[in-house]
């Protein structure tokens, strides 16, 4: 037979649930840090607008690193400079971060000698950017314990770096390059580029002279026309084909 079910203890279980989520979401806005609340971070700037989500991932070396105005920095996100913490780096910034960066949930971002993210680069979750790689020269030392090699990263603006990319110690990417999800990057990409594999390589490439080769598959998104409204959009979001075809029509006859 069914069990009957209890009422008051459904309620009361509701609510407790209510409650959780109140409360975390109150500990993530809480636990946020931004330029005009950074807590106990003493980040060697940090922008106007920028927002590092909580729960942090591990921070350290903040004096020598700089985030531009405007950032996203996801759940869970680790930015280090240099090998550990409480080193003193010198006068100038190891990490450097531009405006409106968006760093997704789960991402890294390791300086241990110069990194540099140009602005409006949208990182996926879980890229791992690093300017560090092990070294394995001595065959009877263990690979942990050998010093390790360090090459500059830099990535260009505009970039998009979709997730678990993986960004090598040396890499310089160019201006509005897509990274595929999953590549593994090093050495120099172009301007304009798309880069997938493991080694990454070149795909897809825009010039002045014969634009995207080889050339797009699918028409390029239209913007949504300014002084659209969302009222509009919903408007139109519920016409039939039908609807839409006549629409066309005695837009192509005007």
């Amino acid at each position: 037979m069914p069990k009957r079910k209890n009422t008051f203890s459904s309620w009361r279980s509701r609510l407790a649930q209510r409650a959780v989520h109140a409360a975390w979401a109150w500990v993530q806005r809480t636990g946020s840090v931004t330029a005009d609340r950074p807590g106990r971070l003493r980040f060697g700037a940090l922008g106007t607008g920028t927002r590092l989500a909580f729960p942090l991932g591990t921070v350290f070396g903040e004096p020598w690193i700089h985030l531009g105005a405007h950032c996203i920095i996801g759940e869970q996100v680790t930015l280090t400079a240099g090998l550990m913490p409480d080193l003193d780096l010198g006068p100038d910034p190891i990490l450097r971060i531009g405006d409106g960066v968006v760093l997704g949930r789960g991402s890294h971002v390791i300086a241990d000698t110069t990194v540099t993210i140009g602005s409006d680069c949208y990182f996926g979750p879980y890229v791992y950017v690093t300017s560090t790689n092990h070294s394995y020269d001595d065959p009877h030392e263990p690979i942990g314990k050998q010093w390790p090699r360090m090459e500059p990263v830099s990535i260009g603006s505009g970039c998009w770096i979709g997730t678990g990319a993986v960004i090598l110690p040396g890499a310089r990417i160019g201006r509005n390059v897509v990274v595929a999800a999953g590549a593994v990057v090093r050495g120099t990409v172009p301007d304009h580029a798309v880069v997938a594999g493991a080694p990454a390589r070149v795909v897809r490439r825009w010039t002045p002279a014969d634009g995207w080769q080889p050339p797009l598959r699918t028409p390029a998104p239209v913007p949504i026309p300014d002084g659209v409204t969302p009222e509009q959009l919903r408007r139109l979001s519920q016409l039939d084909e039908e609807a839409v075809a006549r629409l066309a029509q005695v837009e192509a006859e005007s």
